[in-house]
């Protein structure tokens, strides 16, 4: 691999990426507000890189294989990390465990069918529901890391967290649903 396609600055800010899922789950063993928004800071710098390492990369023409394979990699580690520290602290809990588990394991589910696909020489385009489908994900997951701190200064934003999770949940069926039945007749095929 050419080192300047793995230091292009679209794969340092997937990179970065990945590097802060272990800080933004580092700060939930803390106790207090102050642990919790830089959790919240930390998890919305790399929520935003989500957007411009593609982005750039598109621009600048720095699309690479290695940042195609890290990208979707990057952001199932950080919304499943950081789902699981919310169920772990008791954020996410009762009802609104399903919503989490519904986005975890869509997200398992669709990476396993697109690996077959891609074995297969099959592609499928990431739409552009699927693309809503993150960003009311990752703003319920940045509510959610708030958590206490942020409804000590908004009142509400916990459970606006919980909503946004719930609807991020419906997105997420309907889109799994759409990969599914964009590669079932690969799958009956082979």
């Amino acid at each position: 691999m050419k080192r300047n396609v793995a230091l292009s600055l679209p794969n340092l800010l997937t990179y970065g990426r990945i590097a802060a899922v272990p800080a933004v789950a580092a700060c939930f063993y803390f106790e207090g507000h102050t642990a919790r928004w830089i959790a919240f800071a930390l998890f919305v710098v790399a929520a935003i890189t989500d957007f411009f390492d593609g982005y750039l990369a598109r621009a600048w023409q720095q699309q690479s294989a290695l940042g195609r394979m890290l990208d979707p990699i990057a952001d199932k580690l950080l919304v499943a990390v950081c789902l699981l520290m919310l169920a772990a602290d008791g954020t996410i809990g009762g009802w609104s465990l399903v919503a989490a588990n519904i986005i975890l394991c869509r997200e398992i589910l669709v990476s396993g069918l697109r690996e077959f696909l891609a074995e297969l020489r099959v592609s499928v385009p990431v739409t552009q529901l699927a693309k809503w489908k993150t960003t009311v994900q990752l703003i319920a997951v940045a509510l959610l890391v708030a958590g206490p701190a942020g409804d000590a200064v908004i009142p509400g934003t916990s459970l606006a967290g919980l909503t946004a999770l719930w609807i991020a949940a419906v997105l997420t069926l309907y889109t799994g649903y759409d990969y599914f039945r964009a590669g079932i007749g690969h799958l009956i095929e082979n």
